[in-house]
């Protein structure tokens, strides 16, 4: 059978099952694959890329890239920043020399267009479970940005969404895409270092201040109220944002980071490439069995209420993930084995350090360097999507929706746990991490991140302590705390009618 024999097969069979009973999303998924398959392996996906400031312009790059522009046609750009949005789209006609993709502000007018494939989406944490829910829901097939979700809960109906629908999601954790990555985890599984016991992401990198809490404009090229979206509606942002080379604020860019009505602290920004490395690198196929996280926002006050420093030790039994966090650089950081921004895994014949998301090495014993990793671009990690869409096979995602959740939901098991924390002396915080007979030397970790925090001026003791949570036991199988009060943490309330739904209800 002939290419166009194969699509027009697959065509009409995906429209005779629509017409014999599909209905609202199914319908609408059923069409976005036949226009898939009628196309072709040769001809373009369209995309729309959904929110196009900061991360979002290098996923404009990637799809535009040599890699990819055979396969990707930029028709459409979404945001609520109505400057932004314009500008980028007058962007991407200069460069392609094409026709300019169409602009919109509200995503809906994205999903319910049927002549766009893919959509690419990078938006702050708070709007990416629902706009994947909703990209899914309509045929598209997306790739969204790290951490998959804002909640655990809403990473699950990301899943569940996915399976229900037969879509491709891929999730933005780039180092699956990297050789230099790949190569070093394979050398792990071939017993380079023996066995891996334990990893530990490292993110010394700087977080300082953004300034004073406070109710600041919103300027009116943002609809605001599509930005909120999820969130409790307001008029004014707590946050100035950061000021543009006009000395403009942009409230809506960037800092959203250091809330928790939108944003997942450091952790759930940098850290997860490292914590989802850590994670794939120790094999575990599970979420941990426990976790206990210690820091603070320390050094200064300001609109942020997410920690600048933190420690995470994630309990897998015989394995642990440990991750550190350093914010502050009165001082340049001092490395960890060379690592300022990667994983270090240690295993029982040497230890490898992966210093950036493709280039890593690894060590004896003695500190003996025995191999070095390299490889990978950033566009890859859309080309590896592309693939997936063409073959129709989550397995050919180098990270499907279900990898992403996972490593996400590592990070809000950490931080729900320094949430419900309490001031703590830091032999409590020993006491209570070496009762729990980890892998990992906390005396160590712990002298570590004091002495960080010395060097920039912070004296942990007397009113300045930890913040330190209990250690939350935790189910992997159903995704349960024991802890009621960190159950609670696993979700947040929503503002209509942009609610994630129940279990069972995508």
């Amino acid at each position: 059978m002939s290419d166009f024999s194969r699509r027009q097969f697959l065509h009409n069979s995906l429209l005779a099952a629509a017409a014999a009973g599909a209905a609202g999303p199914v319908s609408k998924l059923f069409a976005a694959e036949a226009a898939i398959a009628e196309r072709g392996p040769n001809e373009k996906l369209r995309f729309a890329v959904i929110g196009v400031h900061g991360q979002g312009a290098e996923h404009v790059k990637n799809l535009l890239h040599g890699l990819n522009k055979g396969d990707a046609d930029i028709v459409a750009i979404c945001d609520v920043d109505e400057e932004v949005g314009n500008k980028k789209c007058d962007d991407i006609a200069k460069a392609t020399g094409g026709q300019r993709p169409k602009y919109v502000k509200d995503m809906r007018q994205i999903f319910d267009d049927k002549n766009i494939d893919c959509c690419s989406a990078a938006l702050p944490n708070h709007w990416h479970a629902l706009a994947a829910i909703w990209a899914m829901q309509s045929g598209k097939d997306l790739y969204t940005e790290k951490p998959a979700a804002h909640n655990i809960f809403e990473g699950q109906r990301m899943v569940e969404t996915a399976r229900k629908y037969n879509r491709i999601c891929q999730i933005g954790t780039q180092s699956r895409s990297m050789k230099g990555t790949k190569d070093a985890i394979q050398f792990m599984r071939d017993g380079g270092i023996g066995d891996v016991n334990l990893a530990r992401g490292i993110c010394f990198k700087s977080r300082m201040s953004i300034g004073p809490a406070g109710d600041y404009p919103v300027p009116t090229n943002i609809d605001y109220n599509l930005w909120r979206g999820p969130a409790p509606m307001a008029s004014t942002s707590p946050y100035q944002g950061k000021l543009d080379k006009a000395g403009k604020a942009t409230p809506v860019h960037y800092d959203w980071h250091w809330n928790w009505l939108f944003g997942n602290g450091d952790l759930g920004n940098q850290g997860v490439h490292e914590m989802d490395v850590a994670n794939w690198g120790l094999g575990v196929k599970e979420l941990a069995n426990g976790v206990l996280t210690y820091g603070g926002r320390l050094g200064y006050e300001d609109a942020g209420n997410t920690p600048n420093t933190e420690v995470a030790v994630l309990d897998y039994g015989p394995k642990t993930l440990i991750f550190e966090m350093h914010g502050l650089t009165n001082k340049p950081f001092k490395k960890l084995k060379g690592v300022e921004i990667g994983i270090i895994f240690e295993g029982k014949d040497g230890y490898v350090a992966m210093t950036s998301y493709n280039h890593g090495k690894a060590f004896d014993k003695d500190g003996k360097e025995i191999k070095t990793f390299d490889g990978g671009e950033y566009p890859e990690h859309h080309a590896n999507f592309i693939k997936a869409v063409r073959s129709r096979k989550k397995e050919d995602l180098n990270c499907d929706v279900a990898e992403g959740v996972r490593s996400a939901s590592l990070c809000h098991m950490a931080n729900i746990s320094y949430r419900l924390g309490k001031k703590m002396s830091n032999d409590d915080i020993l006491k209570k991490l070496e009762g729990l007979k980890m892998s990992d030397n906390a005396k160590e970790t712990l002298d570590r991140t004091v002495e960080h925090l010395k060097d920039n001026g912070v004296t942990i003791g007397g009113d300045t302590l930890f913040q330190c949570g209990e250690y939350l036991k935790f189910d992997p199988r159903s995704e349960n705390f024991a802890d009621a009060k960190a159950n609670e943490l696993k979700t947040r309330e929503y503002r209509a009618p942009f609610t994630v739904p129940a279990e069972g209800k995508v």
